[in-house]
Formats: structure tokens, sequence, C-alpha cells
């Protein structure tokens, strides 16, 4: 998507992003950035991107959800194992052999999510050098944007899953298992320091020995990805290796690197083009005052670079930029392009300061010019705090040939102070804020060096945790043996109760006579299949209801009496003969018995009904029946 087709509500959406939370996402890829925010928001039923920031001024915390949708961490130990194998075989060990005995080895792992990566690394490491030399040697800085991916990291605990790409002597020698976790080795884990960088705002980390960065490069469209590679390209050691994933390539910028295995995507440093040899060729095809300038400014680059090891640039006599070097470019957004422009064209020549005074003060006094603090506003609403050197640089005589430039960036330091002076601020306070302010002291003091208290501290936590999780584990476990009990006795009481009923109803099915049972208020509980078939009326008809309320055949006034009586218990038998009209219309003789209830805390009375005649046919039947057997 070009700056012409971009999507202006989209575009002040990332500008909202940028200068509320810090985080400036404007290098990333415009398509893969809509796709994922829109993804987001079609969990909210959001329909454009207006509404969206809308939502996020009203709601905060949405900005934790929307950064760990865009900032995608997909990681894993030894992942593609066969590029792992190649850096194990023969990256490393080359690494090491051009290595004195006694230097420092330092592996920068940049986006490396919740730590696999890095953590791998130390793992290799280890297995070539031995622990003891590991932990003397090696530093591996594990950055990332995304803050809780980083405190994962630094726990150091992963599920049986996470660790399955490692092999099994491996995983028995470099993790311990606690519980259902396994922890990384913690002597070890020492060497492995995370941090929160941006590639794009944040110096890059210097003298490296190893670059690792796998799969990060792809979500940056192809102009913040030459920015990157060139902090990459300074941040290596000249003979550094750059380890990128499979889906990277680096055809756009291969005067900045070259393959050593590209199929594994492992690269190595081009060495910076010498600026003398460039000068010199220039110099044969001009004239002699011409190429006496050129030698001038040889001298010149020599001298301001021999005397600025940190960010600096060279201006020349007639205030013409003649050198920039990789950290200053970086720092200030400067390009090759920019070289042999006249300073005071330059934006950094008045901001952050008037720098052009200072140059002349420079000349005048014949001394550098230091000032200190000096502070730049950088687009993301952050401050910068910079010292500036300004240094005259001499010829053998007493003629200068220009000034060096010196940018060291003391932002941290700056915060650190203040952080110093607030705390003492505290200390002065109560006895408990100093020990507390002690400790924070000395944690902040320790992470500069290394991050040994961080990781104790998270291992005591994280003892503690697994203790609380035991305890409540058995306490379910306690729990969940006594509800097992209950649903046993629960469930023989209801096999029994099925059984009670099943023998209720096969009796209530085995006799041959209406069966009606009533509770104390003549409601209907029990009207078999009997009684269906003399009234008419199904038993879903019916239960519930009052027996006086039925309209049937059968003159129910007649029975409230004895109903009655037998409910109070006047009478614990009765019985009648009544004239009443069946279910076919036919006038029947109904033989009643009324029987209270008994033995049950309900009241209620049990009444039984059959067609006289029916029940003497019944019985005519089986007289003639047991007549014929008898014959």
């Amino acid at each position: 998507m070009t700056s012409a087709e971009k999507d202006p509500e989209f575009e002040n959406l990332l500008i909202y992003l940028r200068q509320n939370r810090g985080f400036d996402f404007t290098g990333y890829k415009r398509s893969t950035l809509m796709r994922r925010v829109s993804k987001r928001m079609q969990s909210l039923t959001i329909e454009n991107f207006e509404q969206y920031l809308d939502y996020l001024e009203v709601h905060p915390e949405e900005f934790n959800y929307l950064f760990n949708t865009i900032l995608i961490n997909v990681t894993a130990f030894f992942r593609d194992s066969s590029a792992w194998e190649y850096i194990a075989e023969q990256i490393l060990p080359n690494l090491i052999r051009n290595k004195k005995t006694s230097d420092q080895i330092r592996i920068w792992s940049a986006g490396c999510a919740s730590g696999e990566e890095a953590y791998t690394l130390a793992i290799l490491m280890a297995e070539i050098l031995g622990a003891e030399e590991f932990r003397q040697r090696v530093k591996i800085y594990a950055t990332d944007v995304d803050e809780d991916a980083l405190n994962q990291a630094r726990l150091a605990v992963y599920s049986a899953k996470d660790i399955q790409t490692v092999p099994d002597e491996l995983r028995q020698k470099y993790f311990e298992i606690v519980g259902n976790h396994y922890i990384f080795r913690p002597d070890l884990r020492r060497s492995v320091i995370f941090g929160r960088h941006d590639l794009l705002q944040d110096a890059p980390i210097s003298r490296l020995d190893l670059l690792v960065s796998r799969n990060t490069l792809m979500y940056f469209n192809s102009e913040t990805q030459g920015r990157i590679l060139a902090r990459f390209h300074f941040a290596l050691n000249d003979n550094g290796y750059l380890f990128l994933g499979k889906a990277e390539m680096l055809l756009m910028h291969s005067n900045l690197f070259t393959p050593i295995d590209l199929k594994n995507r492992i690269f190595t440093k081009v060495s910076s083009v010498n600026m003398r040899d460039r000068l010199l060729v220039m110099a044969n095809s001009v004239d002699e005052e011409s190429s006496s300038r050129l030698s001038q400014n040889l001298r010149l680059r020599d001298m301001g670079f021999d005397t600025a090891p940190i960010a600096q640039l060279v201006i020349d006599l007639n205030g013409t930029l003649v050198m920039v070097n990789e950290q200053a470019r970086t720092l200030f957004a400067l390009s090759p392009k920019d070289l042999a422009r006249p300073f005071q064209d330059l934006e950094l020549s008045y901001r952050p300061i008037e720098l052009r005074s200072l140059i002349e003060r420079a000349y005048t006094e014949r001394r550098p010019v230091s000032l200190t603090n000096v502070e730049r506003y950088l687009s993301n609403t952050e401050t910068q705090y910079l010292d500036v050197r300004i240094t005259p640089l001499r010829d053998t005589g007493t003629s200068f040939l220009g000034v060096s430039i010196a940018f060291h960036d003391v932002t941290r330091y700056i915060k650190l102070q203040d952080a110093l002076q607030r705390s003492q601020q505290e200390l002065e306070t109560t006895n408990e804020e100093l020990q507390s302010t002690n400790e924070e002291l000395e944690t902040t003091n320790e992470e500069l060096q290394s991050t040994n208290e961080e990781l104790e501290t998270t291992n005591e936590e994280l003892q503690s945790t697994n203790e609380e999780l035991e305890t409540m584990n058995e306490e379910l476990q306690s729990t969940n043996e006594e509800l097992q009990t209950i649903n046993n006795e629960l469930s023989d009481r209801t096999t029994e109760l099925n059984r009670t009923n099943i023998f209720l109803v096969s009796i209530l099915r085995s006799l041959q006579t209406g069966i009606v049972v009533i509770d104390s208020s003549f409601n209907i509980l029990i009207w078999n299949y009997m009684v269906e078939d003399l009234w008419g009326l199904r038993t879903d008809e019916v239960l519930g209801q009052s027996i006086f309320n039925l309209d049937i055949g059968l003159p129910v006034e007649q029975l409230r009496s004895p109903i009655r009586e037998s409910l109070s218990g006047k009478k614990q038998f009765q019985e009648m003969i009544l004239d009443a009209t069946n279910r076919r219309g036919r006038q029947i003789k109904c033989y009643l018995a009324i029987t209270p209830l008994t033995g049950i805390e309900m009241q209620g009375a049990v009444l039984m009904m059959a067609d006289v005649e029916g029940v003497n046919s019944m019985i005519s039947t089986q007289e003639m029946k047991e007549r014929q057997q008898q014959d």
C-alpha cells in the first residue's frame, strides 16, 4: 500500500498508539497490521478504525489485548532443526576459534518472544564451552517489545509440550523438573539477560559476535528493514554472524551482508567500504588542488574517528559535512546523501541544540566545547538526553581542518539519576521505606550487571506458588473424594428408589381393580390403568387435580363425606355401591372401597373401584375355567 493509498483512519490510529503508548508501528507492513487490528476489532464487533480509536480512549485496558494480537510470539526450542545443527556444528565453533580464551562472547537474540530461542543458544554454547567457561565468558542479550512475553521468558518455566523439541539428553542436562513444569538451569540462566528493546527506536547492542533475529524483519516494510539491518550491521563485529528466519531474505541489502548458508539464512557482515580508497580514486581524476583537498579530507577523517568512538560527525573548515559514522546516521536519520552538504542546511545544525555558534566558539577558544544533558524530543513524546562534545581538529601545524562533534546518549543515566533522587527522598520519610528503597537500589544495580537477584526472587515466588498450588490440589482432591462418596450414596439410594417404584407400579398393574390415591387436599396422586379403562381419562389428564373436579360418570360428590371421614380417621374402611356410567355410556353398578393411607407422614386415602357386573363376570369365568380343569 503506497502512502497515497493509506487509510487516514488507520493512520490516525497508529499516531494515537505512538503518542499514548510509545509503540511506533508506522514502519510495519500496512497489510499485516490492518489484518491483525481488524481481527481484534471483529472480536469486539467494531466496524471501523475510527470507532476502535474511540473504544481505546474509553477502555485503556484494551491496549494490552491489541498489542498481544499484533505482536505474534511464535517461537520454539530448536525451531528449524537443520539450521540449528549448522549453527552448532559450523558457526559457533568457528566463532569461538576466532576469539581469545579470555575474550567475552556476546550474542543478541532480537525478538526473543518467550525466550525459547535465547535458551537454545545458551544450551549450544554450554555444550561447546562447558558450564563453567560458559558462565564466565558468554553474555546472551534477549530483547523484545512485548513485556508479557519478556516476563514469561524471565521465569524460564516451560511445559512438557514446550520442550518436546529438545533432545532427551539435553532436556535432562539443562532443565529441572518441578511438578509438571521444566525450569532452565538457574546457574546458566544468569548469563541470559532479558530486556525491552524497540529495533526502530532504541540504540542497538554493540560488539556482537552473533545476532539472531528470526522471522522478525518480515513484519516490517522494505524501508524499515533497511534501517534495522543498518543497525544490525553496526552492532556486529567485523567477523560477526547474522542468523535470520526461513521467511526472510537480504536480496535488497546485499551491500551489508553476504550469505554463508543461504538455505539456513546465515550471513556474515560485509566490512564497510574504505572511505580512504574511495577518495583516492576520486583524486586520480581531478586537478592538483582537488587532490590536495581530498588528501586533507583523508587526514580529517582519520583524526575525527580517532577522537570520537561514539556517535560522531565531522565538519570541515568550510562548514561542509564530510564524515558521519554509523551510530550518528542511526541516531539522527542521516544518510550517505547528506555527505558534502552544508552543515547549516541540516536540521541537526540547530536541533536539538544550536551547534553552529558552538562550532565557532570551539574555533575561537581553540579547545573542545562540551554540553551535558541536552534534551532531544522524540516523535513518540519521549525525551532523550545527550552529552555533546565539539572538538576542533588541527593539522600538523596550528591551522584547523574542521571539528568533530560527538554525541553520547545519557538518557539511561539521567533516568537512573532521577530514580535515585526519588529513592533518596523516600528514604527520609520512614524506616520501613528505607529498607524497601535500599532493596530497589540494589536490584537496579544488579540488573545493570546481570539478572542474578531477579532470578532468585522469581524462583522463590515460583516455589511459593507451587506450594500453594500443591496445597490447593490436595484440598480439591479431598473435596473430590467426599463428593464421590456422596455421589455413590445418592446413586445407591436412586437405585433403591427406582426398584421400589418399579415394584409399586408392578403391583398396581397386577391389580384387576381400579386404584385411585388422593392426598389430604383431594388431589389425585395415583390413577391406574383400570380406572383409565373405567372412566376414559388418562393418567396425565388427572394427576394433581381434585377428584371432585372430574367430569366422569361417577357421582363424586357422594364421596365427599366418606372421604373426609376416612381422612379424619373416624372410619378405617368404607365400602359402597353407586350407580354410575362408564366411559362407553353404559349404566353400571360401581363398587367403591375407601381406606385411609397409613404408615407414612403424608395424609391421604386409597379408593378402590370396580364394575360389579364385570367383577362377577370375571369370577364366573374363573369358576368355569376351574370346573373345566376339574372335569
